[in-house]
């Protein structure tokens, strides 16, 4: 079996990864590029058709839910998504240096840095750690946002969560924002429902035609 080429598009990209996640929902994965021939193609460089930037949650393994192979995917991650110059400079390496043409902003149900902010904002948190605590504070304006527009539920302030964090990504990083306004790069923010393992798209910025 021929193995497809790199996809070279944003809409190339979204619509590997959106096939690769069908074949994981069906339970029939096909384990694509996982080989020591793949593994020892790309000992000198590689060339990934997408970047994803998610949280960090266990449940989340990229490769897995995308049915994708060694060298298809630059994953960055932590706890509940959050922007951070680290998280920035990789993704620009992305584009820049790799020539990904699509980001992925992925969250999930019940993330577990969502509900401690949300837990926060009650006055319930239990957390003691200085650094969850900063984590939460990241979020805190986005679950307060949304209590604002009457939206109270996590999947709602998740939601909301993924767009705000494309935007920041977008008002900080002006080498990502040139990218996408030229064509070059595609962002799609979307959940991921734990007990089907499915991903929803709730926001696309730049081409996917």
């Amino acid at each position: 079996m021929s193995e497809s080429p790199r996809p070279q598009t944003p809409a190339e990209a979204w619509r590997a990864m959106a096939d690769g996640n069908r074949r994981f929902v069906s339970g029939a994965p096909a384990h694509p590029r996982q080989d020591i021939d793949r593994r020892e193609q790309l000992a000198g460089q590689q060339k990934p058709f997408a970047a994803l930037f998610g949280c960090s949650d266990s449940r989340l393994s990229a490769e897995i839910i995308f049915d994708v192979g060694l060298g298809d995917l630059f994953v960055v991650r932590n706890a509940g998504q959050i922007i951070a110059e680290t998280i920035l400079g990789s993704l620009e390496y992305s584009v820049e240096v790799l020539g990904v043409p699509l980001i992925l902003v992925l969250g999930h149900d019940e993330c577990g840095a969502i509900r401690a902010t949300i837990d926060a904002t009650e006055g319930k948190l239990q957390a003691k750690g200085d650094f969850i605590h900063n984590l939460v504070e990241r979020i805190r304006p986005t679950v307060e946002a949304a209590n604002q527009q009457g939206l109270h539920h996590i999947d709602a302030v998740t939601d909301l969560h993924i767009k705000d964090t494309i935007n920041e990504l977008l008002t900080r990083s002006k080498l990502i924002a040139e990218a996408v306004k030229s064509g070059k790069v595609a962002i799609v923010g979307a959940n991921y429902t734990l007990s089907r393992g499915e991903i929803s798209p709730i926001i696309t910025i730049g081409e996917l035609n």
